[in-house]
């Protein structure tokens, strides 16, 4: 496996596992990866951005109508940008990591039960 494969792959992975996003990384998705790869972003950075823009989109107030599913890994373009931009601080995207993990271990959940239905039973 190359490097720019290794990176796409972990890329999708963690994309998927995040609450929100569809169970199934389109070929789309698979290409914008590569091309974050292509231009040298940092998977720190797309860690970042994944936690901080999934935080955004899970943990609201309850008097607030839930948001639309993510689609895409475009989603997280802005966010990518803001971590360029302002590199928060380790601590903060670890707090937010945190308060996040109920829903990722919801969805890989949900990951697992889609893996297992999938697959044919031998």
């Amino acid at each position: 496996m190359t490097a720019r494969q290794a990176y796409v792959n972990a890329v999708v992975t963690h994309y998927l596992r995040l609450p929100g996003t569809p169970l199934r990384a389109s070929r789309r998705d698979r290409r914008f990866a590569a091309d974050l790869y292509d231009r040298r972003v940092p998977l720190q950075i797309i860690w970042a951005a994944f936690v901080i823009a999934a935080a955004r989109w899970a943990i609201r107030s309850p008097k607030q109508r839930p948001l639309d599913p993510i689609r895409t890994l475009y989603y997280f373009v802005p966010a990518i940008e803001e971590v360029r931009d302002t590199a928060p601080g380790p601590d903060y995207v670890q707090y937010l990591a945190r308060k996040l993990r109920p829903f990722v271990t919801e969805k890989e959940h949900r990951l697992a039960a889609a893996t297992t239905t999938a697959s044919p039973r031998t």
